[in-house]
Order: C-alpha cells, then sequence, then structure tokens
C-alpha cells in the first residue's frame, strides 16, 4: 500500500511540471511563428528587392501614368507613411507627413526628409514595401525617389519627394495602406568617380533643414 501511495503521490507532483513544460514548448514555437512571419513579410522583401536593383537581376519599375484621372470621391483611403534604415546606414530619415487621407483616382504629394550627419559622401538607395499585400497593386508611384539613388554631401539635408495615385479598382475592404521605405548604405557599390560626380551635382542644390 505504501508503494502505491507514493507512486500516487510521484505522479501527481510530475504532472504540474509536465504542463509547465507543454505550456513553455508550446510559447516558444508561437514565438518562433511570429519571428518567422515577420522575416517573412517584413524583412525578406526589401532585400530581395535591394539584391535585384543593386545586382541588375531585375530592372527598376519607372513611373506609373494614370490613363484616366477620373477621381472617386465617394471613398477616402487612409495612407500612413513609415521611414526606417538599415542597421549600417547612420542617416536621418523620416516622412514629411505620417498620414493622409486621398480619394481614389487623386494625384497626392508628399516628401521624406533625408540628412547625412556624417563626415563623408554617402549614396543611399531607398526600397519601398506596401501593405496589406492586396493593395501592392492598387499604389501607383508616378514620381519617386526611390526611382534614383540618392546622394547626399557630408552634413546634407535634402527633401525627397513622391507623387503617387491610389487605383480607384482597390478592393472596396482596404481601407488603410501602409508605405515604408528601408534606406540602405549602397556608397562602397558606386565607385569613387560616382561619388565625387554626385556630391558635386548635389552641392549645386539648395538643402532643406530637417524640421
Amino acid at each position: 500500500m505504501a508503494d502505491d501511495c507514493d507512486e500516487q503521490v510521484s505522479d501527481s507532483a510530475k504532472k504540474p511540471v509536465e504542463e509547465q513544460q507543454s505550456k513553455f514548448i508550446v510559447a516558444k514555437l508561437s514565438a518562433l511563428a511570429v519571428a518567422m512571419f515577420v522575416f517573412a513579410f517584413w524583412v525578406m522583401p526589401p532585400l530581395y528587392t535591394l539584391l535585384c536593383e543593386v545586382t541588375g537581376l531585375r530592372k527598376v519599375g519607372g513611373a506609373y501614368t494614370p490613363v484616366a484621372n477620373v477621381v472617386d470621391e465617394s471613398r477616402l483611403i487612409t495612407v500612413q507613411f513609415i521611414a526606417s534604415q538599415n542597421e549600417a546606414m547612420p542617416w536621418v530619415f523620416k516622412p514629411e507627413v505620417f498620414e493622409m487621407k486621398v480619394h481614389p483616382g487623386q494625384v497626392a504629394n508628399v516628401a521624406y526628409l533625408a540628412e547625412n550627419p556624417t563626415a563623408n559622401t554617402m549614396v543611399a538607395q531607398a526600397v519601398p514595401s506596401i501593405t496589406p499585400y492586396n493593395a501592392v497593386n492598387f499604389f501607383h508611384k508616378t514620381e519617386c525617389f526611390c526611382f534614383e539613388r540618392q546622394p547626399l554631401a557630408a552634413g546634407e539635408s535634402a527633401e525627397l519627394g513622391m507623387q503617387f495615385i491610389v487605383d480607384r479598382d482597390l478592393p472596396k475592404k482596404v481601407k488603410t495602406i501602409t508605405v515604408a521605405y528601408t534606406l540602405f548604405d549602397i556608397t562602397d557599390r558606386t565607385g569613387n568617380k560616382d561619388q565625387e560626380q554626385a556630391a558635386q551635382e548635389q552641392t549645386k542644390k539648395p538643402s532643406l533643414a530637417l524640421r
């Protein structure tokens, strides 16, 4: 009898431990799933796009030309703007406004502000990412600083413009579009000659202080 009681007590003591271990494993798996989701949808697309553009595996798309500039005034879409830098990029980079409301078909303008606080001329490339996924094909950039490399001389700042149109065929359930730009340092890929020429061209342009 004593042995049976000891076994029952031992089994009872094991259950809470096993339950804790199971919860810990579930929590770890959940965290891993979230991390994989973030990596797949936020990290990989910009890195893949940058790789394609820098290596020439895929040509950078040009500006969108609207067929008919008809505005749908019955709808208002909220467009959010986000800016971030690659961990190796020391520039200051942010949108002039963080949010605006536009009608589908309306031509809208927004600016991002950039500053090179270093003592050297640097060249940057902005890589866009748009969410939700089903809005990607309905957000059209007619003009964008992301189409070109962006050189800035030491201590220089600039206003980088973007003009866009939200397509009138945007799915009705989409009410908000988030446009995120990640800034990468591509100075080493441009060569000294390109950097010197870029610095000379930039010094001819008026410098715009960050707000």
